[in-house]
């Protein structure tokens, strides 16, 4: 099951992404967490010192190791060269699975040990002083975007991402590829304003979206929050002194956090699993083709010298029954 994390900035989405991640870990479940946020802050939130946390793998410097490894033998793609953040998969394609060992995570990802397991944790890498004026952050995420693309995951298998902030999830088709989305917002209007554009953005795809209040105190927020999404508002959390210590960097054990916040997460958890059975593979294949078309047609054709339409297996579909290549 994928499910992205988003907000505005400072809405707590990397903490409530990181409480999840614990909560998944605490049941036994596998889980793959993926910082996509401009802002790296996953890792320290999972745990991880600064230098740790500095030391992790960016997912955009082995960029032509993942085109390399998803590419496999598709005879539509001539080149690792040739593949764009939206390329989907095809014939011969490579997939990746949340339980397996391939070269992508033994690149990418590095294990986090946490109270009840361990999970993989992996990033885009931060935006550095030399990307300045040169380079867009959506080029980092772009292998996030094309690992989500090539992968089959089942029920009871979870890859959370933590999300860049705001609506700059829409730069990409990336906000196509969950099962759900959970938008964290805060009792404010300016907390309420990304709901309004996420709401409207994703109207056309079928995407599952439920907000998260956050740092609600009293009946009066609670109240403003459902007059402003409605229905759409799953749950609520409010103060923690357990999050306080782990922003302190001495998080207590997971099992003692608040048991109200500790029910948010089991209602999110339960949120999750609930769309296994609205997964539509082949609608899903076709938003990845729509988006690569588009990207094809507004600037990768140019860069690649090549008609990337050609790389659209017509016949395939994602899905969990799709074997992997001998």
């Amino acid at each position: 099951m994928k499910i992205a994390f988003v907000g505005k900035g400072g809405s707590g989405k990397t903490t409530l992404s990181s409480l999840f991640v614990r909560h998944l870990a605490a049941t036994g479940a596998p889980v793959v967490a993926i910082d996509a946020d401009i802002n790296q802050h996953l890792g320290a939130a999972l745990g991880l010192d600064d230098a740790e946390a500095a030391g992790l793998p960016a997912m955009g410097e082995h960029l032509p190791l993942i085109k390399e490894h998803l590419r496999g033998s598709n005879p539509r793609i001539a080149s690792a060269d040739k593949m764009i953040k939206t390329t989907p998969p095809g014939e011969g394609s490579r997939l990746l699975r949340v339980r397996e060992d391939n070269p992508v995570y033994d690149a990418c990802a590095r294990p986090v040990e946490l109270d009840g397991g361990a999970v993989r944790l992996m990033v885009t890498g931060p935006f550095t002083d030399a990307d300045l004026g040169v380079a867009c952050y959506h080029s980092k995420t772009g292998a996030v975007e094309l690992c989500l693309n090539h992968l089959v995951d089942g029920r009871d298998e979870y890859v959370v991402v933590d999300m860049t902030a705001g609506s700059d999830s829409f730069a990409s088709g990336m906000f196509t590829r969950f099962d759900i989305t959970f938008l964290v917002a805060e009792p404010t209007r300016k907390g309420v304003s990304v709901y309004r554009q996420y709401k409207e953005y994703a109207r056309d795809f079928g995407v599952t979206l439920k907000v998260v209040g956050n740092k609600v105190q009293g009946q009066d927020d609670l109240d403003f929050l459902r007059d402003q999404v409605g229905d759409d508002l799953l749950v609520t959390v409010g103060h923690s002194d357990w999050v306080r210590a782990m922003e302190k960097g001495r998080p207590p054990r997971f099992e003692l956090l608040e048991e109200t916040n500790g029910r948010a997460l089991r209602t999110l958890h339960a949120a999750v699993d609930a769309t296994y059975e609205l997964r539509d593979w082949s609608r899903y294949t076709q938003q990845m083709v729509h988006f690569h078309l588009k990207n094809a047609h507004s600037w990768g054709n140019e860069r690649t010298g090549d008609d990337l339409a050609a790389q659209v297996d017509p016949g395939f579909v994602l899905g969990e029954e799709v074997a992997a290549p001998a």
